[in-house]
């Protein structure tokens, strides 16, 4: 998501010293820019001890792909009086000290060096703010601008993380876990409980569903299966979504969550299993690449170019 003035100007990237090649030796990565702002990760639903260690595990791999990367987490949907030091800091509160912290830099850096040091704090928002959501939800996203916008801050608001190849790969990922789906791409070897016929629970209401959809299409083309979007938070729409899959000859289904967790109490994901009839497999979760796509939504925003080889394309 563009600010109404357009996409902010690319940042310089600092490469570090080259080390020795080596046959075998990943380059390093390169490191966050001077004066690049922190990425501040909305996490949505109840915070609780699971919901942080999510979050961090996600933020250590972004860090670990952008060393020096300031990376930190807002709940969305902390309770009044929630701040950093009850672990579960509100969004507005991190992004009303991320702005404070800024302003603070660029005037000590225009003290020390003038215009021409303010200028590189300037240059960039206060923050970039990645919504921890799989795929739109409006409801979600309309609390998370009004914290951008009670805390003061100019900050940045980006897109929800999906769709995209990797949470395809992910979702593949936990259908194999659970036994629902082969593991490799190439039917090497079968699973006997292989799904024929997959629905993709989403929440957020028909955009979501749309967004899933694009999802499903990939996932679809990695396991040779159809596969159909249905909303957990629409009524009987994960039942029906299963009955046209049935219809079309699938007889052994899988409901695969396209969501990270903490968006929906995870007993909705199981009642909506139970009601179509089919197992199903768990959240997105901390799943590895989810972290790199982070970044990679976050370096997007800021027109920083990484090495191909670091976090995930952006392109949607």
């Amino acid at each position: 998501m563009s600010s109404p003035t357009g996409p902010t100007p690319g940042l310089p990237v600092r490469m570090p010293r080259p080390r020795q090649p080596g046959r075998h030796r990943r380059p390093e990565p390169a490191a966050a820019p001077a004066g690049a702002p922190p990425l501040v990760l909305a996490v949505p639903g109840t915070p609780d001890i699971t919901t942080r260690r999510l979050a961090e595990e996600l933020l250590s791999i972004a860090r670990s792909e952008l060393p020096g990367l300031d990376a930190r987490i807002g709940y969305v949907d902390a309770t009044e009086g929630d701040d950093a030091g009850d672990g579960f800091p509100a969004l507005d509160a991190v992004l009303g000290h991320a702005s404070a912290q800024r302003a603070a830099r660029m005037a000590e850096a225009e003290a020390a060096e003038g215009p021409e040091g303010a200028a590189v704090w300037a240059q960039a928002p206060d923050a970039v703010v990645v919504p921890l959501l799989a795929g739109p939800d409006s409801a979600v996203v309309r609390r998370i601008r009004q914290a951008v916008m009670s805390s003061g801050s100019a900050s940045e608001l980006t897109d929800a993380l999906g769709p995209h190849p990797l949470l395809a790969e992910a979702l593949h990922v936990r259908l194999s876990e659970a036994g629902l789906a082969r593991a490799d791409r190439a039917r090497l070897f079968t699973v006997a409980t292989a799904a024929d016929g997959i629905v993709l629970a989403t929440v957020g209401g028909e955009e979501a569903v749309q967004s899933a959809g694009i999802t499903g299409m990939l996932l679809s083309a990695r396991l040779a299966v159809p596969v159909l979007a249905a909303a957990l938070d629409e009524d009987g729409a994960v039942a029906r979504a299963a009955d046209q899959l049935r219809g079309s000859g699938s007889r052994n289904l899988a409901l695969a969550p396209c969501l990270i967790g903490p968006e929906v109490d995870e007993t909705l994901t199981a009642m909506a299993a139970k009601e179509a009839g089919c197992a199903a497999a768990e959240p997105l979760g901390e799943y590895p690449s989810l972290g790199k796509l982070i970044l990679a939504t976050y370096t997007a925003a800021l027109g920083i170019t990484l090495p191909t080889a670091q976090g995930a394309p952006a392109a949607r």
